[in-house]
């Protein structure tokens, strides 16, 4: 049983950080494509990508800043939390395998507003950035956790719309 709770605006302090891990799948990759209907070859197309300057089958951007926000509803402030804005720069592709690690650094406060800004990183298995950028987010006002929802199995299945 896993059980998420957050962080109120008056509990966050400016260089408090979060992190989370995660290993990217080709199962990761294919539900996103699937999710997204963005079936780009670079993703998902091994004879393809392997042409191209990744020299191999890449993550979707997206995915992997999914995992901040991941860490931001469920976390980092967590629970509660309002997304208001998110900056992204991709520094370096990610490839299958790796592993991510999404940290949150608390930047600022705005004690009018009860606003945050919080520096993001996502970095894969050798230390290097991948993702950067900065999110702005207004934290709880109240404590509380909760129970992660279970999801029942389901499958995905490809459609193609125009």
């Amino acid at each position: 049983m896993t059980i998420f709770s957050n962080f109120t605006y008056e509990e966050l302090t400016i260089g408090q950080t979060a992190s989370m891990t995660r290993q990217v799948t080709a199962d990761d990759v294919k539900a996103f494509a699937l999710v997204t209907h963005d079936y780009n070859p670079a993703h998902l197309d091994n004879e393809y990508a392997e042409q191209s300057q990744f020299k191999g089958v890449i993550a979707h951007g997206m995915w992997t800043a999914g995992l901040l926000s991941a860490l931001i509803g469920t976390k980092f402030p967590g629970l509660g939390t309002i997304y208001l804005n998110q900056s992204l720069s991709f520094r370096r592709p990610v490839h299958i395998d790796d592993t991510l690690t999404a940290t949150l650094t608390v930047k600022s406060k705005d004690d009018s507003k009860k606003w945050v800004v919080l520096d993001c990183q996502v970095t894969n298995q050798e230390g290097k950035a991948v993702v950067t950028g900065e999110a702005q987010v207004i934290p709880p006002t109240e404590k509380t956790s909760r129970e992660a929802v279970k999801l029942d199995d389901f499958t995905l299945r490809q459609t193609f719309t125009e």
